[in-house]
Parts: structure tokens; C-alpha cells; sequence
């Protein structure tokens, strides 16, 4: 669990015992936001000199605050970066050289967009229109331009400074994008990840005081040319989460019309006051909302709610809030406000669903609905479900039997969905696969029009099933 308002600044340290003392005497008196707290991440990576000892004595006189870990051999920053990121506790994190080219004062610059909603990851620009940097090699300049053109074009951003070592993140979307490379490349990769991960990119101007190769700067052609080889490794990857799970979600995510069916198939049973409990990145909500709708759309996952802001902050009847079915406390200020409570493939996810069950029926009016999709048939349960994160799938009869128990009469079962079970059950129990991948789900994006008609005329059972239950005056 990240500990909110803490920033975890990553140090990767090589080689650097002139500066490394200056440097963390400057971030440990680095000025932050009022409410902001720090912790320092020093990994040395095999360093040669005094680097290491230097750090150490400072974790010494700092515990707690100053961490320092070694590794045994030399790696790179890529591989010291991933490391100091593994052990990063803050909600924020700031990626900080240690020799004295960043600033440290400018830390809270790079954090503010994140501070005010807007931002999942701040780079620093040493070529934006304000702040002072020292005017050192053309070439370098030349080859960063270079560089940074054509990520651009690998990742459809319009940065100014890919190669930055100046760079923050919100840190819970950066531990769920796999690092691959060990040494400068990770610049280039881990931007057109964000980028493919749709994170809300931004920019703010730094000062920059450059070094010489007489004063110990260690990047040069090689790793230009490693540079250029990483954009086009990843231009096209689909390398872009750490777990399997969210690649499946992302991908049904990404499904419009498949999204449509499913918001086809409930909203006859969707009121005017309306809570959308686990809607991700909005799709339901987009298909499903009417101007005349009070809609709360709710998540528990920072990167869904910043995309929830982003998309419906300006629309006047949605209210974007975090809504966990775990936790009653959250429920509290919707007691009996709504008449509905639209809940689809998130129960399943819960390890407690009567819990989750009961706070939908608190938020309920009575006479009001909750609309519940679970996947169906523990018969299929198979490795997409472990890697989705999935306690069950339902039978009719359980689901049914456990929003009885929770205070509803159930109206109906309805079914959803049966073309996609032979796949499913082949994915998860014959080829043990742990993800839908997004070349799979566009194919299947493409045949919805024809799944739709064929559907409800195929012998076998279903692949979800909804539940539409009434809240009854009394729990039953």
C-alpha cells in the first residue's frame, strides 16, 4: 500500500563520491507542497569509489528517511531505476541523478501538476521557454532533438525532452509498467509505455547545469544509438503491463461496440439516479448516460478516477468518486439517495461479495435496482480468471440466492454473452492462457454485429449473467 503524500525521490548512483553528498544535502532540503513528505531510494550500482560509503553515512544520520541499496554487480540506470522503484513506498515518485546537473529546488515544479489532478507523469524540459541551462555540445543537442522526434512518432506525443533525467510519476501507474531495459534505453521505453497506456503526459521547463566528460558525464554515442534501437524494440509492443490481468481489462476496455451490447442489454433497467460502481475508464458511462441523469461514476483505482476527471469533470450531472464495495464507509453518503446502482464484472473480484452486496443495497431508495453482471459456470473457471484476479464465476442459483439474502427480490437472471465461452473455456483451461490480447478482442470487436443476432439462439450456457434485483423495504 502507497502511503499518500509521500514522495519517494530514486536515486540510481555510479561513480559519483564528489558529488553525491552535495546532492542529497540539497534533496533533503528541497522545498516542498505544505502536506508533502519525502523519502530518498539511493540504489549503487556497483559503484567503484567512495559513492556507496557516502550514501551509507547519510542513510546512518537519516533512518527512515534515507534508504540505500547496493547492487552486487553494475547493471545500469535502467536496472537501478527498477529497483529503487520496487522499494519506492510514496504516491509520487521523482526520478533524480545523482550528480548536480537537476536541480533539486525544482522537484516540487515537476509534482504540481499531479498535485492539481491533471497530470500521470511530469517531465522536466531542459529546452522548454523559460529556465536557464548551461549552453554546452551541439552534437548532443543535435542527437537529443533526434531522438526525441522520433519517440514522438512512436508514441504520438509532442514532448520537447524525452531524454530528461528529470521525470515524475504518479507511482502506483509506474510499478504496473514492466521496465525492460537496463541502461539509458529506459527513457525511450518507458515513454512510449505511458503514451501507450494513455497516461495524461506534461511538461514544465527546468534549469539545467550540464557536465563535462571532464567532470564524469557518462552517456555518449553508444547509448544514442542504443537509444534508437529501444524506440523501434517498443514502437509497437504490447508490453505494457506488469500483470496479465490488466492487459485483458484494457482490451475489453478498448471495445466499443462490445461495450454497446452490454449497455444495450441493461438499460431498461437503468434509472435516473444512477451509481456506476467499478466503471473504469467510463466506457459504460458514456454509452449508458442521459442529460437528465444524476450519474455518479465510481472506482477505486487513482488511474481510473484521473481518466473519470479528464473525460466527465466538466459534465454537470456526473460526479466522479472513489467507492470501494469493501469498505461500508464509502457507501455513507449515499445512504438511500439512489435508484440505481449499476455493478458489472466487479463483484466477482471481491473476496467478500454478500459485503459488496449489502452496501449496494444501502445506497438503494427502496423499489430501486441493482444491476449486477458476474461471470457465469465455475465449469469455466480457468487461468484467465486467476490473472483477472476472480474469487468464483456464478451459477444461476447462487447469484440469485445471495442478493435474496441481501435484502432484493430478484426480478430476473438475464443471459450475456454465450458466444464468447467456447474461447474462454479454451484460453483458460486447454492453452492456460493468462490474457485476452487486444489483436483477439478487435476480431471479436469487428463480429459483434453478427454475435448479437446469433447469440440467444446458441445451445450452450452463457458466459455472464445479470442479476436485476428490487430493494425490498426489509432485508430479507
Amino acid at each position: 500500500m502507497l502511503i499518500k503524500n509521500l514522495v519517494s525521490i530514486l536515486i540510481p548512483l555510479y561513480n559519483e563520491e564528489r558529488f553525491i553528498g552535495t546532492l542529497l544535502e540539497r534533496v533533503l532540503s528541497a522545498p516542498l507542497q505544505e502536506g508533502l513528505s519525502r523519502e530518498i531510494v539511493v540504489v549503487d550500482d556497483c559503484s567503484k569509489d567512495q559513492s556507496l560509503q557516502i550514501a551509507q553515512a547519510y542513510e546512518q544520520h537519516y533512518p527512515g528517511l534515507i534508504r540505500v541499496v547496493r547492487h552486487e554487480l553494475n547493471q545500469g540506470k535502467g536496472a537501478a531505476i527498477r529497483t529503487a522503484l520496487a522499494g519506492a513506498q510514496g504516491e509520487f515518485c521523482v526520478f533524480q541523478d545523482a550528480d548536480l546537473e537537476y536541480d533539486p529546488r525544482e522537484i516540487a515544479s515537476l509534482l504540481q501538476p499531479m498535485l492539481d489532478g491533471d497530470a500521470d507523469a511530469v517531465f522536466g524540459s531542459r529546452f522548454a521557454s523559460t529556465g536557464v541551462r548551461r549552453v554546452l555540445y551541439f552534437w548532443h543537442t543535435v542527437a537529443n532533438q533526434a531522438l526525441t522526434l522520433l519517440c514522438n512518432i512512436a508514441s504520438n506525443l509532442n514532448l520537447s525532452d524525452m531524454e530528461t533525467c528529470y521525470k515524475a510519476f504518479r507511482t502506483e501507474l509506474l510499478k504496473t509498467i514492466p521496465l525492460r531495459n537496463n541502461r539509458f534505453g529506459m527513457e525511450p521505453e518507458l515513454t512510449i509505455k505511458i503514451a501507450k497506456r494513455k497516461a495524461r503526459v506534461y511538461e514544465t521547463a527546468i534549469s539545467y547545469h550540464g557536465r563535462t566528460y571532464e567532470d564524469g558525464k557518462k552517456i555518449g554515442l553508444k547509448d544514442a544509438f542504443s537509444a534508437l534501437w529501444v524506440i523501434v524494440r517498443f514502437a509497437f509492443t504490447k508490453d505494457l503491463h506488469v500483470d496479465s490481468g490488466p492487459e485483458t481489462l484494457e482490451a475489453l476496455s478498448n471495445a466499443p461496440k462490445f461495450n454497446g451490447w452490454m449497455a444495450d442489454t441493461i438499460r431498461p433497467y437503468v434509472g435516473r439516479q444512477v451509481l456506476e460502481i467499478g466503471a473504469g475508464i467510463g466506457n459504460l458511462t458514456t454509452a449508458l448516460l442521459t442529460g437528465n441523469q444524476r450519474w455518479i461514476t465510481a472506482d477505486i483505482a487513482p488511474e481510473h478516477l484521473a481518466k473519470l476527471q479528464e473525460k466527465f469533470g466538466e459534465t454537470p450531472n456526473v460526479e466522479i468518486r472513489y467507492c470501494d464495495l469493501m469498505a461500508p464507509a464509502t457507501f455513507e453518503p449515499l445512504l438511500g439517495e439512489m435508484d440505481s446502482v449499476v455493478c458489472l464484472n466487479v463483484l466477482e473480484h471481491i473476496e467478500d461479495d454478500m459485503l459488496g452486496l449489502r452496501n449496494i443495497h444501502s445506497s438503494l431508495k427502496p423499489g430501486g435496482h441493482a444491476i449486477v453482471l458476474v461471470p457465469h459456470d465455475n465449469a469455466i473457471y480457468g487461468t484467465l480468471d486467476t490473472a483477472l484476479g476472480h474469487y468464483r464465476r456464478y451459477s444461476h442459483e447462487e447469484l440469485r440466492q445471495k442478493m435474496e439474502q441481501s435484502g432484493f427480490q430478484v426480478k430476473h437472471i438475464l443471459e450475456f454473452n454465450r458466444v464468447s465461452r467456447p474461447a474462454w473455456y479454451l484460453s483458460g483451461r486447454v492453452f492456460k492462457r493468462r490474457a485476452i490480447g487486444t489483436g483477439q478482442m478487435r476480431i471479436f470487436e469487428r463480429l459483434v454485429w453478427l454475435m448479437r443476432k446469433v447469440d440467444h439462439h446458441l445451445p450452450w450456457p452463457p458466459t455472464s449473467i445479470i442479476g436485476i434485483g428490487e430493494k425490498q423495504s426489509q432485508p430479507g
